[in-house]
C-alpha cells in the first residue's frame, strides 16, 4: 500500500483542470475572498489522503483476494471495480455532493489517478514480494 499511496501522491503533483481553474479564480491578496489559494492545495492533498485511506487500502486487498486464482488482468479489473464502487461511496459522503454534474468529473479524476497506483499494487501482489518462503519439514 505504501507504493500505491506514493504513486497517488505523485499524481497529485500534476493538477487536474478543475484545480487549475479554481486556483486561478482565488484572489491572492483579497481578504474578502471565500478561501485563500493555499486552502485549495491543502484540500487536494487531504482529498488524496482520504482517497488513499478509504478507497485504496480497502480495494487493493479485497480486489486481490477476489482475483486470487485468476490472471493479473482479471485481478486488476476486480480491484478497479471495487475501487469504483468505493470512490462513489466516498464522493457521495461529501457535503453537497448529490449533484451528478459535479461528482462525475471528480470521480473520473480520482479513478484515473488511482488506476495507476492500483496497477502497481496488483503487480506487487502478483510478485509475492512480502510472502515468506516455504518452511522446511522438521526431521524427527
Amino acid at each position: 500500500m505504501h507504493l500505491s499511496g506514493a504513486l497517488l501522491l505523485l499524481t497529485v503533483l500534476v493538477p487536474s483542470a478543475w484545480v487549475v481553474d479554481a486556483y486561478g479564480a482565488a484572489p491572492t491578496h483579497d481578504p474578502s475572498a471565500d478561501m485563500p489559494s493555499f486552502v485549495l492545495f491543502a484540500a487536494v492533498v487531504f482529498g488524496c489522503v482520504g482517497f488513499h485511506v478509504v478507497v485504496q487500502i480497502a480495494s487493493g486487498p479485497l480486489g486481490s483476494w477476489l482475483g486470487r486464482n485468476r490472471t493479473a488482468r482479471v485481478s486488476y479489473v476486480l480491484v478497479l471495480a471495487v475501487a469504483g464502487v468505493l470512490t462513489t461511496v466516498f464522493l457521495c459522503g461529501l457535503p453537497g455532493a448529490w449533484n451528478t454534474a459535479q461528482i462525475l468529473p471528480l470521480w473520473a479524476d480520482f479513478m484515473a489517478r488511482g488506476s495507476l497506483a492500483m496497477a502497481a499494487y496488483v503487480w506487487l501482489s502478483r510478485r509475492r514480494l512480502w510472502r515468506r518462503p516455504a518452511q522446511r519439514p522438521v526431521a524427527a
